[in-house]
């Protein structure tokens, strides 16, 4: 049962509870490889990625045990430090866990990482910037061996930002010799909890949340204690089906200090958002739309995670509106799957121009993991039923997609 079945066409109302982040739990978990002891993880979502990202740290030697949404990881016994094929092939962000082993142990061995099919994502920045920190590494066809005998301190000045390569920096660094700077550092909330955690480890870092970051190598962490945010791209994602379908709903440890771009656009498409202390209220239709056009950008700017549910938003506005995509260039593999829907876009470049759309039930495919869960948003606001294909995509990023959205008052089923 690898499918959703969507009876379209009803308004949600109702509540749910927003998961840990995603791309926040994978980076942090890869982070207690640096820690010799026990690290307890809270509010770690149950979701495939990170259960592949326990494999991994299973397979490493480390002892792993999880309760609900509390994770707990031994890393006394790490012994390994070749990574198995099966879990890095299906997951990028397998690559963060690079940065961590080479402070830890010294030595990785592992192949090509794998994941979403949304643009090429090459990881040769994470290798450039590995290298000059003193480590030494051989590629071949399908994967490469780094080794290192003391990672040192050095100045990263990144020809853009990026997200992952901020993070493998950040994590080689802290038990560097001397001195590690980033500039453009990736923002991210997500950086700034990887950030944080490590900090309440021991570590030293300055400008956080900056686009310079600083850290400063110390001897050893100890374990920690630390609760994960909540996940702004799911939260984003229920927003975004509240507007499509109307209704109101109330989205429970909603990260609103970090959805601003979000919370702004929907705003100036026609929601209206209540801002309570432990959440979100939502009014999915409560006066025309503004803005028609958007772009997607590195934090703060328009988050890329969030540009295909809006692609579906924009398209149910009732006005003609453009998304450009500047950082993936296969965000828009959703568009053949929207059109079969019935949805009127077409696509030039790296710019989509959307019209006017009345949505019907169909048969769709997700092939990565927001197309997928945006799929499911169109579906809901369609006129019939709709099944979306690969299923397992969309749990990659989502606790139970299903069940959320019957809270939220959605007729969904697995089909």
């Amino acid at each position: 049962m690898d499918a959703v079945r969507i009876y379209g066409g009803k308004c949600l109302e109702g509540q749910t509870t927003i998961q840990g982040s995603k791309n926040a739990s994978l980076p942090i978990l890869a982070a207690t490889l640096l820690i010799n002891g026990i690290c307890e993880i809270e509010n770690c979502p149950e979701i495939s990625d990170v259960y592949h990202m326990l494999r991994l740290l299973k397979s490493l030697g480390c002892e792993v045990e999880r309760k609900g949404t509390l994770v707990r990881v031994n890393t006394e016994k790490l012994s390994e430090c070749d990574m198995p094929s099966d879990s890095v092939g299906v997951m990028r962000s397998s690559i963060m866990l690079l940065g961590a082993l080479l402070a830890r142990t010294g030595r990785v061995c592992m192949e090509y990482p794998g994941g979403c099919v949304i643009g090429s994502r090459p990881i040769n920045l994470h290798l450039q910037s590995l290298r000059k920190m003193g480590v030494v590494i051989e590629e071949n066809e399908t994967g490469f061996c780094a080794e290192t005998s003391r990672l040192r301190g050095t100045v990263h000045k990144l020809p853009f930002v990026s997200v992952g390569v901020t993070e493998n920096v950040i994590l080689a660094a802290v038990l560097a010799d001397g001195e590690t700077v980033i500039k453009p550092a990736a923002r991210e909330p997500e950086i700034q909890a990887l950030c944080g955690f490590l900090q309440r480890a021991g570590a030293k870092i300055d400008g956080v949340g900056s686009n310079c970051l600083v850290i400063h190598g110390v001897n050893r962490l100890h374990p920690v204690r630390y609760r994960v945010p909540a996940d702004r791209i799911v939260a984003g994602t229920y927003l975004s089906a509240c507007m499509c379908t109307g209704g109101r709903i109330f989205l429970r440890d909603a990260p609103a200090h970090h959805m601003e771009s979000v919370l702004n656009c929907a705003v100036e498409m026609g929601a209206a958002i209540d801002y309570e202390t432990d959440g979100i209220l939502i009014t999915g239709r409560d006066h025309e739309a503004t803005c028609h056009t958007l772009s997607t950008g590195c934090y703060p700017a328009f988050p890329t995670d969030m540009q295909s549910p809006f692609m579906v938003v924009m398209a149910l506005s009732g006005q003609r509106g453009c998304i450009e995509e500047t950082v993936f260039e296969n965000r828009f593999r959703i568009v053949p799957e929207l059109c079969k829907m019935g949805a009127d876009i077409t696509v030039h470049g790296n710019t989509a121009y959307i019209g006017s759309s009345k949505l019907h039930g169909a048969i769709v495919q997700a092939e990565e993991l927001r197309g997928g869960a945006a799929l499911v948003v169109a579906a809901l606001a369609a006129e019939g039923t709709s099944i979306v294909t690969n299923r397992h995509y969309i749990d990659r990023g989502y606790e139970d997609i299903v069940l959320s959205l019957r809270q939220l008052g959605a007729s969904i089923e697995l089909a």
